[in-house]
């Protein structure tokens, strides 16, 4: 998932350097999926280091999310101030200074640490795409701004799937070759490696000759929406549930994808082999988010919404009441389904708001911060009962997902709509 421009941009450079600043700007989005997706390792490693439960150990990614909530309105103030070159350079300094905080973190063995520098490690990804997500879009014709962003978003999901297997390599191979994971050293080298490499990019935009973009405000409303609130937009509200919820499950059914895994009735994996599968789980969204590009085209994206809504809480009930092959295949396939359903809520949720839209979009972004909740919610589950059990919290979110497309399909008449 990705935070979606609010703003009207333009381009005051030449046509020919848009093509190379795209290819540029595409690794920002890897950059970010990739160190997203590394959450659902750094998790269940966390937990055995510092012998947590599961609610403690969802707070990886309670601070990780709550992060988008805090730091949202701020990056926005920023990114008016400096630009979004600069913004783009101050978010990858950022992320890589979070990262430099979980050596010293390894040192002390102090779980706080790592929690502090998740959160700044996440300020900087929400900097980071408050800038590059607009950026992108301004990057040529308006008509064309929404086929970059889909493309840019697959790049997104290549790294959401490379993520996993780079940290099960490093972070769980670590501990197969000492036979201990009594400590948290072995996060040490991944992170300092993700922090040179940002570091690098950064230089990198520093000296690139990108495009230049101004900012432009969008808040010329109307003399007759000049009373019109959000908070009296109802599509809206409902999509910034449905935001919140869909993030929420997504989120929250990775976190525990290896402890799920690892378990006798189910695949009896180690950590390094669960790991590895959670690369399916991403890739398969990848995959889906290309199906679903295609039948939108189509299909009223309200309908699919609807239906890839109702598959996954039918593959998550599957999961909950299997062992073996099925329930781990069951759980992998929702990824599947979970692909076009940010980008989907997001479009319907925006649809018809005019000069609101702007504000709309930051609402939904801070919707966002179900991926900071769910996940708390369905650690304290597994805790209280199994973590298979535990998947009944993401399933009931799916069914409101499910509600919220089939109420945008009676007021979206129209099909083949952008999502």
């Amino acid at each position: 998932m990705a935070i979606q421009p609010a703003t009207t941009t333009v381009v005051s450079n030449d046509n020919e350097h848009y093509h190379f600043a795209f290819g540029a700007m595409t690794t920002l989005f890897f950059i970010w999926g990739f160190i997203t997706a590394l959450n659902d390792i750094l998790i269940p490693y966390l937990k055995g280091a510092f012998d947590l439960n599961y609610t403690q150990a969802m707070l990886v990614q309670f601070c990780f999310f709550g992060a988008y909530f805090i730091v949202s309105p701020f990056a926005g103030r920023l990114i008016s101030k400096i630009g979004y070159l600069k913004g783009i350079i101050t978010g990858l300094l950022t992320i890589a200074t979070g990262c430099v905080i979980f050596y010293p973190a390894a040192d002390m063995g102090a779980y706080w640490v790592f929690l502090t520098g998740l959160f700044v490690l996440a300020s900087g990804i929400t900097i980071l795409q408050v800038s590059a997500n607009p950026y992108v879009a301004s990057l040529g014709k308006e008509a064309t701004a929404a086929s970059r962003l889909n493309l840019a978003q697959a790049i997104n999901s290549l790294g959401h799937t490379a993520g996993p297997v780079f940290g099960s390599a490093l972070i769980f191979g670590a501990v197969a070759t000492t036979a201990s994971s009594a400590d948290a050293s072995a996060v040490k080298l991944p992170y300092l490696l993700i922090a040179g490499a940002t570091v690098l990019v950064a230089v990198a935009f520093k000296f690139l000759h990108l495009p230049t973009i101004k900012h432009i405000s969008a808040e010329h409303a109307a003399p007759d929406d000049a009373n019109r609130s959000i908070w009296q937009e109802k599509p809206l509200l409902l999509g910034a549930l449905a935001i919140f919820l869909y993030v929420g499950a997504e989120v929250s059914i990775g976190s525990f994808l290896v402890n799920y895994f690892m378990q006798n009735n189910i695949a009896a994996m180690t950590e390094k082999q669960a790991g590895d599968m959670v690369a399916y789980y991403w890739g398969a969204a990848m995959i889906g988010r290309f199906v679903g590009a295609y039948l939108t085209r189509f299909i009223k994206p309200s309908l699919i919404l609807a239906f890839n809504g109702v598959m996954a809480m039918l593959l998550l009930i599957v999961t909950m009441n299997t062992e073996g092959n099925v329930a781990m295949y069951s759980v992998l396939a929702v990824g599947f389904f979970n692909s076009i359903m940010f980008p989907t809520i997001f479009t319907l949720a925006i649809r018809g708001l005019g000069p609101l839209t702007s504000k709309g979009s930051g609402l939904l972004c801070q919707g966002i911060v179900g991926g900071a909740i769910l996940p708390l919610i369905q650690g304290y589950v597994a805790d209280v009962s199994s973590v298979q059990m535990s998947f009944i919290v993401p399933a009931l979110a799916y069914i409101y997902i499910l509600f919220y497309g089939l109420y945008s399909a009676k007021r979206t008449p129209s099909v083949g709509a952008s999502a």
